[in-house]
């Protein structure tokens, strides 16, 4: 298997960088898009690299906010998609406080928008399966204290703090234990390991994407690296919202245009 980054905030000179994420995901028997960034320049991307979307079916949004998801109606244009899918609650209007105001942080399109381009959407609301060996995860158990969401972050009307239930990731069978692939990591990076590491009772081996440590403290990064040995974590691909102390403990960093390859293994993962 493997996960194509079709945008990020970085790219080589010939391709465009922007701030959020993007993977083109190539399983045993499917491709889909797993967020779109934000403007849609991900797909202008994929052309330069030379991959041909007319046969994407499917795409995964892993939260409403606008860096991941406001690129999904570009994604239209150039893919024949019939299926999105996405965590529940993931029609609450994003905001962040923006001094003595909000500004809004949202995808930009609404239900009306898919029904009107008959796409059907799909609520990942625990564990499913979308291939052999890949499963969207959603709905973590919070474990761990010191992973807080920022409170500039609120949604829907009233404003309240967004909790971001709509929040999913994707995990992939990798050798003996499992690989996850997270956007953004609102709910905290360690929830969301140690979540699919016990329902799938199966070792997390690598860790790719936004892990959104932006600001977070030394003390807090170190805490992290510690327990995600614990649970068997091998190698980490950070990117986008990851921040820069924590990416300066790695080598290897993916940038737009990085592919990453995620070995097979043909034992069953058990999930609960």
């Amino acid at each position: 298997m493997t996960l194509k980054i079709l945008i990020e905030n970085t790219a080589p000179d010939n391709l465009i960088a922007e701030h959020g994420l993007s993977f083109l995901v190539a399983t045993e028997h499917a491709k889909f898009i797993f967020d779109c960034g934000h403007t849609g320049a991900a797909f202008d991307n994929a052309k330069t690299l030379g991959e041909n979307l007319s046969t994407i079916k499917f795409a995964v949004l892993s939260h409403a906010h606008y860096d991941h998801a406001g690129g999904f109606p570009k994604l239209l244009d150039v893919a024949p998609i019939e299926t999105v899918y996405t965590g529940e609650n993931f029609w609450d209007e994003k905001f962040s406080r923006d001094g003595d105001g909000y500004k809004y942080r949202g995808c930009g399109f609404d239900e009306n928008f898919l029904a009107a381009h008959n796409v059907e959407q799909k609520i990942c609301r625990g564990v499913v399966e979308i291939d052999s060996g890949t499963w969207l995860v959603g709905n973590f158990t919070r474990r761990y204290d010191f992973e807080t969401i920022p409170k500039k972050f609120v949604r829907g009307e009233k404003k309240l703090p967004d909790n971001f239930s709509d929040e999913i990731i994707l995990v992939l069978r990798d050798g003996d234990g499992l690989a996850i692939v997270t956007a953004c990591a609102h709910v905290g990076v360690l929830n969301i390991v140690a979540d699919v590491a016990e329902r799938f009772s199966l070792p997390i081996r690598t860790l790719v994407g936004g892990l959104h440590l932006t600001g977070a403290t030394g003390e807090r990064i170190s805490r992290t690296l510690t327990e995600l040995k614990t649970f068997g974590v091998e190698k980490i691909l950070p990117c986008h919202c990851s921040g820069e102390e924590f990416m300066q403990h790695f080598s290897e960093r993916p940038t737009t245009g990085t592919v990453i390859t995620i070995s097979r293994n043909e034992k069953k993962a058990r999930h609960r």
